[in-house]
């Protein structure tokens, strides 16, 4: 079966393969026009960037490359996830270790060859990939950001993120060899062989995904030093 993106278009042919589905874009909009949220312009950036995850040619981009797959779940990941739990209720700030635990299976899990593979075989397991990915990301975000959160945790919270996906990006980088059969045939079109493609694809998922993580613990970490420094 073509995965949901549609079948991997040459490079003449990528800025032209704008996604319409009307299911796709329905939602979107709706999150466009909720405007009466205090904090509804993050809901207006997190719009733009689902659809440039989920609209514009990166959707089919990712039916040929790994890397652009990568890069699509960093946006909904890093970006799109926190600027949505901000147009959320605030947070009592519980279960974020819970969060984490799910977030980080769950990232893992649809980076592995078996359930990658199986996530581009029908359009009811690429969206059981997607919604949970971002689902179980705007869950963790939302215990982080939220104010009830000690800065202490938060920052563990985030360095933990970091962690871990730098290390599954590293092993994409060392892997030796291509892990992800339904991209050996698509790789080529775009100058990269299918290790290539796999290699750049961890060091999106080692280095740029982290920056997101690391920019707020670092916030976080001046608001607490800044406390300190008002009560000393």
């Amino acid at each position: 079966m073509t995965p949901y993106c549609g079948p991997a278009p040459t490079p003449e042919a990528l800025w032209l393969s704008w996604n319409a589905d009307p299911l796709v874009i329905a939602p979107i909009l709706l999150l466009a026009v909720w405007p009466l949220h205090a904090r509804s312009r993050a809901g207006i950036v997190a719009t733009g960037v689902l659809v440039v995850a989920f609209v514009s040619p990166l959707c089919a981009l990712s039916t040929a490359l790994f890397s652009a797959r990568v890069a699509h779940h960093v946006l909904l990941v890093s970006i799109a996830a926190p600027l949505l739990a901000l147009c959320l209720p605030r947070s009592a700030g519980r279960g974020g270790e819970l969060a984490f635990l799910a977030h980080a299976a769950t990232l893992w899990l649809w980076h592995t060859p078996g359930p990658y593979g199986w996530a581009l075989s029908s359009d009811a397991a690429y969206w059981l990939m997607e919604v949970t990915l971002l689902g179980s990301a705007v869950w963790l975000w939302r215990a982080i950001l939220s104010p009830e959160t000690a800065a202490g945790r938060a920052i563990l919270l985030l360095l933990g993120v970091t962690m871990q996906m730098g290390l599954l990006g590293a092993l994409l980088v060392f892997a030796g060899r291509p892990l992800f059969a339904a991209h050996l045939a698509t790789t080529a079109l775009y100058g990269l062989s299918p290790l290539e493609d796999q290699q750049l694809a961890g060091l999106i998922m080692w280095v740029p995904a982290a920056l997101p993580y690391l920019g707020v613990a670092l916030w976080r970490l001046g608001g607490l030093l800044g406390r300190r420094g008002h009560t000393a």
